[in-house]
């Protein structure tokens, strides 16, 4: 029975997983002069492949996404991103998180910071980059957070329908 459900949840983690992926590919292919593969990696930073907790932690990795993006964008409008600004960034998403209870998230602070600080000498980036970057990586973690409370929601009406409550 433990393997079953085991097997069943990975089933669900995969099909999430290319569910979020090819919405995401698909608006990186439509809309090239955006940074939409940036969605790709958050989607599946946001996803997560236990279904225990599955919503709570869908919304803490968004808003770690949230809060990395926005010390990146931040950090990256004070200065020209070099190793000791991204340095400075590391230990303040990992402050900040830790102070907001997001430790289970953490890793997807730090990956939306280094997405958005990251930048191509070639391309002259500027702070609307930055700022695309951190809406892409936000777009990723909006359709994560919706594809798990989708899954969950119908698994849910899936539990109801095995296991009804009985009337008194």
């Amino acid at each position: 029975m433990i393997k079953e459900h085991n097997n069943r949840q990975i089933i669900i983690y995969i099909v999430e997983c290319i569910i979020g992926l090819c919405i995401c590919y698909t608006l990186y292919k439509y809309f090239p002069q955006h940074q939409f593969y940036w969605s790709m990696i958050s989607v599946l930073l946001v996803i997560a492949p236990d279904s225990k907790n599955s919503n709570q932690l869908a919304l803490d990795r968004m808003k770690a996404n949230i809060l990395g993006s926005s010390i990146g964008l931040l950090l990256f409008l004070i200065h020209w991103p070099n190793l000791f600004l991204i340095c400075i960034g590391v230990i303040l998403n990992i402050i900040i998180a830790t102070v907001l209870k997001l430790h289970t998230a953490m890793r997807s602070s730090l990956a939306a910071f280094v997405i958005v600080m990251v930048h191509e000498a070639q391309q002259n980036s500027t702070w609307h980059i930055a700022l695309e970057r951190m809406g892409c990586v936000m777009v990723g973690c909006i359709i994560g957070l919706l594809i798990t409370l989708t899954f969950n929601f119908f698994d849910s009406i899936i539990k109801n329908r095995r296991h009804p409550r009985h009337m008194v």
